[in-house]
C-alpha cells in the first residue's frame, strides 16, 4: 500500500517490492528527493535495504547484495560482480554451479549457454537474461482496493494507550499510500485495538478511537499527531496485542501545481491543520469556528461548531436588503420624539420597511426557562445626525403599543 503512492506500476516480486518509478522522479523533486524520502520511510515497515536498477530483478539482487545503487555505472559489470544467491532462480543449483567454480553472477554468464539451458531449468537463464536487461519482464501490477482495512499484530503486548502509535503510524503511512494511489484524502478513520487473550475477566474485547478532520486529509505527520493527541486521553482496560486501522470517510484530494518560484504563503501551516491539533488536545467544544446558516433572523444566522467538523457544503444565499457591518448582543430600546425614534439626534429613515417574521420553531433555554425565539419586525435603514447609518426595527408589544429598537451599525 505504501509504495503505490510514487506509482501504480508496483509489483511484489519474490520477497520483494518493486516500483517503476522513472515517470513519477519528477513529481517527487528529482532522483535524488525520491530516494532520499524512500531510504528514510521504508525502515517503519522493517525493510532492511533498498535499491535501484534498469529493472525489476537486478534491482532485487543488488538490495540482497547491499548495493543500493544499481544505475551510476554500466549494468553488465555491476551485476557481474554480485553473488549467484542474490538470483532466487540460481539458488536451486548453487551446489552444482559451486563445484564448476562459479562464485559470481559473472563466472555463471561466463559459461557456455547451451550447457546451462541443457544441465538446468529454462528458469535459470530466463531470470539471468531478465536481470541483465536481455529479456523483457512481465509483472502483475498490484491494484489499490476500493477500500482500506489492515490489521498488524503488535511486537509486544502495550499497556498504554499512546504507545498504540508506533504501530499506528506504520498503518497510517499505508493509508496515506492507499489514499495518494487513488488521489484522495480521508476526514475520517478509526483505530481498534484488540485486547491480549489473557485480559482480566470484566474487560471488553477491544476498543476504538474516531479521529476526523475538517478537510480530506493525507499527510501522515498530521493525521499522526492528531491521533497522538486523542490517544493521550484513552485509558486501555487490558494491554493490546493487535490494533487495526480503517478508513472511513474518503474524499476526491484537489491537487496542488508545483510552482517555478517558492511561494511564501504556502510555507507556513495552515489555520486548519493547526486548530485540528488544538481541539483535539483540548476537546472538540473548546475549538469553535463561525458557520453562517441559513436565517432570516441575522442574530441566529451564526451557529458555533467544532473546529474539526467539516464546514457545509451549501452556500447562503445573500440577502437582498441591506445589513448592518455588527450587531448589538441585545437590542437597545430607543427614545421617542412624537412617533419619531431618536439616537444622538431624532433619525432620518433611508430604506425599509423591510419585514422579517420567523422562528416559532426554535425554542431558547434561559436557565429554568424555555421560550420561543420568534420575531416579526418591520427593520429600517435610519441615519442618525451623530452616529451615521444604522439599523433599527419596529416591533408590535401587544395592545395597541409599539416600540423602537437599535439592533446595528453600518460601517
Amino acid at each position: 500500500m505504501y509504495a503505490l503512492q510514487f506509482s501504480p506500476r508496483t509489483a511484489i516480486v519474490e520477497d520483494a517490492v518493486v516500483v517503476e518509478v522513472e515517470a513519477s522522479t519528477r513529481l517527487f523533486g528529482g532522483r535524488r528527493a525520491l530516494r532520499d524520502r524512500i531510504v528514510a520511510e521504508v525502515p517503519e515497515f522493517g525493510v532492511g535495504n533498498v535499491a535501484w536498477a534498469p529493472n525489476s530483478l537486478a534491482a532485487v539482487a543488488f538490495a540482497r547484495a547491499g548495493r543500493e545503487n544499481g544505475i551510476r555505472g554500466p549494468l553488465t559489470s555491476a551485476l557481474d560482480a554480485l553473488p549467484m544467491d542474490t538470483l532466487v532462480a540460481v539458488r536451486p543449483h548453487l551446489t552444482t554451479l559451486s563445484q564448476l567454480g562459479c562464485k559470481t553472477l559473472g563466472d555463471m554468464r561466463a559459461l557456455p549457454r547451451g550447457g546451462i539451458s541443457r544441465r538446468f531449468d529454462k528458469q535459470l537463464l530466463t531470470a539471468l537474461d531478465q536481470a541483465y536487461g536481455l529479456r523483457p519482464e512481465a509483472h502483475e501490477w498490484v491494484d489499490a482496493p476500493q477500500t482500506f482495512r489492515m490489521r498488524l499484530e503488535l511486537m509486544s503486548r502495550v499497556d498504554n494507550a499512546p504507545a498504540l502509535l508506533f504501530g499506528a503510524r506504520r498503518l497510517l503511512m499505508q493509508l496515506c499510500g492507499w489514499l495518494a494511489a487513488r488521489h484522495a484524502g480521508t476526514t475520517a478513520f478509526v483505530l481498534r485495538w484488540m485486547h491480549d487473550a489473557m485480559r482480566p475477566r470484566g474487560s471488553d474485547a477491544g476498543g476504538e478511537l474516531t479521529v476526523r478532520t475538517a478537510a480530506p486529509m493525507r499527510d501522515v505527520d498530521h493525521l499522526s499527531r492528531l491521533l497522538a493527541e486523542n490517544l493521550a486521553k484513552v485509558e486501555l482496560q487490558a494491554p493490546a496485542g493487535d490494533i487495526e486501522l480503517e478508513a472511513l470517510d474518503v474524499h476526491s484530494l484537489e491537487e496542488n501545481s508545483k510552482s517555478l518560484l517558492p511561494d511564501a504563503a504556502h510555507q507556513g501551516e495552515s489555520l486548519t491543520l493547526v486548530l485540528e491539533r488544538i481541539a483535539a488536545r483540548l476537546g472538540p467544544q473548546k475549538v469553535l469556528r463561525p458557520v453562517v446558516v441559513e436565517d432570516h433572523r441575522l442574530e441566529w444566522q451564526t451557529h458555533w461548531q467544532p473546529a474539526p467538523e467539516a464546514l457545509p457544503k451549501k452556500r447562503v444565499r445573500r440577502s437582498r436588503f441591506p445589513q448592518p457591518s455588527f450587531i448589538l448582543a441585545k437590542p437597545l430600546r430607543l427614545a421617542m420624539r412624537g412617533d419619531k425614534p431618536m439616537y444622538q439626534g431624532v433619525l432620518q429613515m433611508l430604506t425599509g420597511p423591510h419585514r422579517i417574521e420567523g422562528g416559532w420553531w426554535h425554542r431558547v433555554r434561559e436557565g429554568d426557562d424555555e421560550s420561543t425565539a420568534v420575531v416579526v419586525r418591520d427593520y429600517w435603514v435610519a441615519q442618525s445626525p451623530h452616529c451615521g447609518v444604522l439599523w433599527i426595527f419596529h416591533e408590535h408589544l401587544g395592545r395597541d403599543q409599539t416600540a423602537w429598537y437599535l439592533h446595528g451599525a453600518f460601517a
